[in-house]
């Protein structure tokens, strides 16, 4: 059976690779994908559909790099104490939202397993495509030995059914490797690992360093044998420089980095994925939700200078890629990080950090973040100048007047013939 043709003309498109808009374009999609992109007169008798798109501005699907569908709650404990089977039908539910709101790929930073993944995959749940890490790699006492004080089993979380944010606990070299092969069996895109303190967490100091150098370098070493890449939670200077010079592909949130920090990661060609939704969402409710008087300290130290990060980053030339890591019902604020990041940003390079730089961090250029011949029609047509603001996209329910996932139209407002 033929591919289904559909052409989307008239379109403004966002060219994520040079920054700029092409007017005048017409898209031809052949079935999941697109065929061809062309300024040129072309014929359309033969779609299936021709969507006018009206001179407005066509993006590619936007990605965000750090999400974890599956903290379908702030409270980790309660969450990995409950059924798997909850926590998926949670999980459903978030990824639609993100989906609708304009994201059709992200990147799971942990939690999200090959059930999750193969169900959007075969259509049985509506959301973004997933790149998963599955567990995170930790050592005890680490970002995600969620164990509170005083529990001295490892076994205290029931984690089998690879749900939640309970990480894998392995110290030293031989277990690290262990735990990343776990992971890679377990078929993870990507590995993650905790390099230094977190905020969530009830042991860790914010600006302390996790695991020797040799067990970072095993880490990589492992998820680069299996043809993936390493990527690490990380705030402090030396938390992060370590996570660097291991050979991380990307640093997490980042936010206490200095210009020195920000240096070696473009030495070394690190990607940055600041998260700066998460902090401005946990200092409105974090009180209010249960957190510590210690873990609100750490939240707002780095709150504070979350911003600054990305102005180092971005001074120094470092690719900074969009990534929110919201929790529970704070999946909801995942468009304002386009608003947190906006004073440091420029609205061209914001949505790149959304489209193509994303892409290549995940080493998808070819299938996401762009809109070129053999990828997947991904693809959003917007209200406004995305060149000039991306109100739009803040506003995805108003911005966003049609939205395609794979060829398939998830929402419309605009007409099409």
């Amino acid at each position: 059976m033929a591919a289904t043709r559909q052409v989307i003309r008239n379109a403004r498109l966002f060219d994520s690779v040079a920054g700029t808009m092409r007017p005048g374009t017409t898209i031809v999609i052949e079935g999941e994908r697109i065929a061809a992109v062309t300024q040129e007169p072309i014929a359309v008798d033969d779609a299936a559909r021709v969507i006018d798109a009206g001179g407005r501005a066509v993006l590619p699907g936007l990605i965000d790099a750090h999400v974890h569908v599956s903290a379908t709650s702030h409270d980790f404990m309660a969450l990995a104490l409950q059924p798997a089977s909850l926590t998926t039908a949670e999980s459903s539910v978030v990824m639609r939202e993100m989906l609708h709101r304009g994201f059709t790929t992200v990147r799971d930073a942990a939690g999200a397993d090959a059930g999750l993944q193969d169900a959007q995959a075969r259509g049985l749940f509506e959301g973004p495509r997933l790149r998963i890490a599955v567990a995170p790699i930790s050592q005890t006492g680490g970002h995600a030995d969620q164990r509170p004080r005083g529990a001295k089993s490892r076994e205290f979380f029931c984690s089998c059914g690879g749900l939640g944010l309970v990480g894998a606990i392995a110290d030293g070299v031989g277990e690290v490797r262990r735990a990343v092969r776990e992971q890679v069996r377990s078929g993870a895109n990507q590995i993650k690992i905790m390099a230094g303190g977190g905020v969530s967490s009830p042991t860790d100091p914010i600006d302390g360093t996790q695991y020797s150098m040799e067990e970072l370098r095993a880490a990589v070493e492992e998820a680069e044998a299996a043809n993936l890449y390493a990527f690490a939670h990380a705030y402090s200077p030396r938390a992060v420089t370590r996570a660097v010079q291991a050979g991380v592909r990307s640093i997490e949130h980042g936010n206490l980095i200095d210009a020195a920090t920000a240096r070696q990661m473009k030495k070394h060609g690190t990607y940055f994925v600041p998260t700066l939704a998460t902090y401005a969402a946990l200092a409105e409710e974090g009180a209010r939700l249960g957190w510590s008087a210690e873990m609100l300290e750490k939240l707002a130290n780095v709150q504070s200078q979350g911003l600054n990060a990305v102005k180092l980053a971005r001074d120094e030339g470092v690719p900074i890629v969009f990534g929110t890591d919201l929790l529970g019902h704070m999946h909801a604020r995942q468009s304002t990080e386009f608003t947190l990041r906006a004073p440091a940003v420029p609205p061209v390079e914001l949505l790149q950090s959304a489209t193509i730089t994303a892409a290549r961090l995940m080493r998808q250029e070819r299938h996401v973040g762009q809109v070129v011949p053999g990828a997947w029609a991904d693809l959003l047509v917007v209200e406004g100048d995305p060149l000039a603001s991306l109100e739009m996209l803040v506003q995805p329910d108003r911005g966003i007047r049609l939205l395609m996932q794979g060829g398939r139209v998830v929402k419309e407002a605009a007409a099409s013939s």
